[in-house]
């Protein structure tokens, strides 16, 4: 018996304790939990706050380049555009040079709210109960797990 077919420490592959998925999947589940109140004060789900974070960053990028950096198909990125623009955070609008594009900005008070979120990294950093730099190495080691898991699921590696 292989080490994946009994697991790291000798219980079934197949028990659910042994998934790392479920592992990710719930702790993102965890995190939703400590994430919603505070989003709640500023009328933000988590995928809108996603949107705002990217454009705090660096405003007027392009509706592909967002949905690129969030792993977002447009059908999605759409409707949350739409709703941060009602809610008078964004504008969206064509781009000038080459209109097939659509840049979205920041409104003043979309820009504002950065302010208000400033607290939110130290708030989840102590509701994990681990140090900052623990955690910062344990995102480094999920984004390189993510990247691996998206080589690997790209369209032209084929099914064997």
């Amino acid at each position: 018996m292989s080490e994946i077919d009994a697991g790291a420490d000798g219980a079934d592959a197949l028990h659910l304790s042994s998934q790392i998925c479920f592992a990710v999947y719930s702790a993102a589940h965890a995190f939703n939990r400590i994430y919603k109140p505070l989003l709640d004060r500023l009328g933000l789900t988590y995928p809108q706050y996603l949107v705002l974070l990217l454009l705090w960053e660096q405003d007027g990028q392009t509706m592909k380049s967002l949905g690129q950096r969030l792993y977002l198909d447009s059908g999605t990125l759409t409707p949350l555009l739409k709703r941060l623009e009602a809610a008078g955070l964004v504008h969206r609008a064509r781009d000038v040079q080459d209109e097939r594009l659509m840049r979205i900005s920041l409104t003043e008070a979309g820009a504002a709210l950065r302010d208000k979120a400033m607290p939110f990294p130290d708030e989840i950093v102590c509701a994990s109960g681990q140090p900052a730099d623990r955690l910062m190495a344990l995102r480094d080691e999920i984004l390189a797990l993510r990247d691996s898991l998206h080589a690997s699921a790209a369209p032209d590696r084929g099914a064997a």
